[in-house]
């Protein structure tokens, strides 16, 4: 079903390309999706109320529901530092592991970490506005170490990392 939604918000993003929408980084959920989208020129809402639209459309008809299917209700919320904007891409992708999903955040397949880190080709995303904070060779060998220190720190603390 993740592929389709991929597919889905692919055709978004070519459906506003007049926007400039740009497509950071994802990860979807069992009952929620996580996107980091750069809005050039105007907000969100569209892009993800069609992306929701013909997914929802999609599901309900292929297994026979009706109603939503989402957890919450959509929001966005504004970046506006470059902390901010560091700190909710890791959230992104380490949000998997967190949920214990999977041990290690590479190993979910329906997240862009794994392109982030090299292990994947880039598909959709523009992983460049993240990765130009690291300023080396090595960015996203960096970026890896920025995002899996986090667990690493709350692991060794104990702490409960839900």
């Amino acid at each position: 079903m993740n592929l389709i939604l991929i597919i889905i918000l692919k055709e978004s993003l070519k459906y506003y390309e007049e926007y400039n929408y740009e497509l950071i980084c994802y990860c979807l959920m069992t009952n929620h999706i996580h996107l980091l989208v750069c809005a050039n020129e105007k907000e969100t809402e569209d892009l993800i109320k069609r992306t929701h639209s013909i997914y929802s459309r999609y599901f309900n008809k292929k297994y026979n529901y009706v109603g939503h299917l989402w957890q919450d209700k959509y929001f966005s919320e504004l970046i506006e530092n470059d902390a901010q904007m560091l700190e909710t891409s890791r959230y992104i992708h380490l949000n998997p592991a967190k949920a214990k999903m999977v041990e290690e955040a590479k190993d979910y397949k329906w997240s862009s970490y794994s392109m982030f880190i090299g292990l994947e080709s880039e598909k959709i995303i523009k992983s460049q506005n993240i990765l130009a904070y690291f300023r080396n060779l090595n960015c996203r060998e960096l970026y890896k170490r920025f995002v899996e220190n986090e667990m690493e720190i709350k692991n060794k603390k104990g702490n409960d990392i839900i």
